[in-house]
């Protein structure tokens, strides 16, 4: 037979070997879980710390609130470029859309208290969210004074309105230049 007193030394280091492995798998998945958490902590700041982006708004073609805004409720949307039909009390104002037919536009608090001059005639671009015309908020309107009886009863003809977060009237003394 042959003699293994050369391997001696290989076999009493089979254990010590065995635990310095997993000594250095627990190293390894301590250091991981570590790094792990400092990401989460680094997303979580990331997030808190950035600015609330505004949502981006589609622009749309004024066509596409002709046939029907069911699609596009709840998303903030820009149409440009249309004539204020008329007033709508304090509240708004309709659009005219390309075929003649009025859009309900409803001024938020924020455009309001902006002060944005809105006139009959001016070509307006508006940023907002569209909604589905509905009782309360017709209430809510009236109950507030910004619109009267005459008022709800045309806008109750509306199937939808744009919940304006902005309104920018284009200027027209000097669009003639």
């Amino acid at each position: 037979m042959a003699d293994n007193a050369s391997r001696r030394g290989a076999a009493d280091l089979g254990i010590p070997l065995m635990v310095l492995a997993f000594i250095v798998i627990g190293l390894f998945m301590y250091y991981l879980n570590v790094r792990a958490a400092e990401e989460r902590a680094l997303d979580i700041v990331g997030e808190t710390d950035a600015p609330d982006e505004m949502e981006v708004a589609t622009t749309i073609a004024a066509t596409d609130l002709e046939v029907d805004a069911a699609p596009l409720e709840g998303r903030l949307i820009r149409v440009s470029g249309l004539n204020v039909a008329s007033m709508l009390g304090t509240q708004g104002f309709w659009l005219e859309l390309p075929n003649g037919q009025p859009f309900l536009v409803s001024m938020s608090e924020e455009v309001m208290a902006e002060g944005v001059p809105v006139t009959m005639g001016e070509r307006a671009t508006v940023t907002g969210i569209v909604h589905a015309v509905n009782d309360s908020a017709l209430s809510a309107w009236e109950i507030a004074g910004t619109i009267g009886g005459g008022d709800r009863l045309a806008a109750e003809f509306a199937t939808h309105y744009l919940e304006s977060t902005e309104v920018v009237v284009a200027d027209t003394a000097t669009s003639g230049n």
